[in-house]
């Protein structure tokens, strides 16, 4: 296993595991891989600390992939909610939130995607947003 310092083209910076750096490069070539933050598919590694195995560390390292699958799972069951329940209006997040923002007879609930300079017009609007990492389905 393989712990690396990833880091989108919006400069978000975030770690990954995985089985070894080919790995990464297969998957980074597929555009599999994305910024948490952002979603961008821009993504680039630094290498960091290497770990070095005995029981202990994979027993941890079981610990932690049980956690991260459960984290993930819960994940999903946000998303799936979130598709049922809200409007995706896409890149146009910022001009339909400030409508439902600004209109308040107006209480769609919409999901979509914004740029960190759009997030930043809309917070100094006294709109809050909340960011929750999309996880793949299928990944």
């Amino acid at each position: 296993m393989i712990k690396y310092l990833l880091k989108c083209e919006n400069n978000h910076e975030f770690e990954s595991w995985f089985s070894n750096s080919e790995e990464f490069d297969k998957l980074n070539k597929k555009d599999l891989l994305e910024c948490i933050y952002c979603s961008s598919k821009k993504i680039n590694k630094s290498i960091m600390a290497p770990m070095i195995s005995n029981n202990k560390n994979l027993d941890n390292l079981d610990t932690i992939y049980k956690n991260l699958k459960n984290e993930k799972k819960n994940l999903l069951q946000i998303r799936n909610y979130i598709e049922k329940n809200f409007e995706y209006v896409g890149k146009d997040f910022s001009k339909k939130v400030r409508e439902v923002y600004y209109d308040k007879k107006n209480n769609n609930a919409i999901y979509g995607t914004t740029t960190p300079e759009e997030r930043e017009e809309l917070a100094d609007e006294g709109i809050d947003l909340l960011t929750i990492p999309w996880v793949s389905k299928d990944n």
